[in-house]
């Protein structure tokens, strides 16, 4: 089985439509068996807050199923976990790893490296763009998909 940990700042934004866009994907595939996804946050600030009403939004629009996620926090406990820890942008790589400490086998990078269009994805919770956030994710989700499938 493959574990994917999706990581932003708020865990209520682009993990949380990471997450769901990801296991939409997979599902699609065929594939549920063989992954766990799940996503997480850097900061407390949201901790227990449901989905962005603007990523409920927009998965709804793309007729993305949206779970009943609450925002957590990342624990460095999740680094033996987790096979892939994916961050949203730069900011967010750096609060990760100071909350995992290190990064020995190479499982923490960002959305977009698994893209084309290496980056970060822009928060929505500042730009109010969740149509952007949303097709950097999807792009991001698909080379990570691709990825993951060289390792099943």
């Amino acid at each position: 089985m493959i574990k994917v940990l999706f990581v932003c700042h708020g865990n209520i934004c682009r993990s949380t439509m990471a997450e769901y866009v990801m296991k939409d994907m997979v599902k699609k595939a065929g594939l549920e068996d063989c992954f766990y996804i799940d996503s997480a946050a850097t900061s407390r600030e949201e901790i227990g807050n449901p989905v962005h009403r603007g990523t409920q939004q927009k998965l709804k629009e793309e007729n993305i199923p949206c779970g009943n996620h609450r925002a957590r926090q990342l624990r460095k406990e999740e680094y033996q976990e987790f096979d892939y820890i994916i961050g949203m942008d730069t900011w967010n790589i750096r609060n990760m790893m100071r909350i995992l400490g290190s990064d020995p086998e190479a499982k923490v990078s960002k959305l977009l490296d698994f893209s084309e269009h290496s980056g970060d994805i822009a928060d929505p919770w500042y730009t109010g763009d969740f149509d952007k956030t949303y097709e950097d994710v999807k792009e991001g989700c698909e080379g990570l998909l691709k990825d993951c499938l060289l390792r099943l």
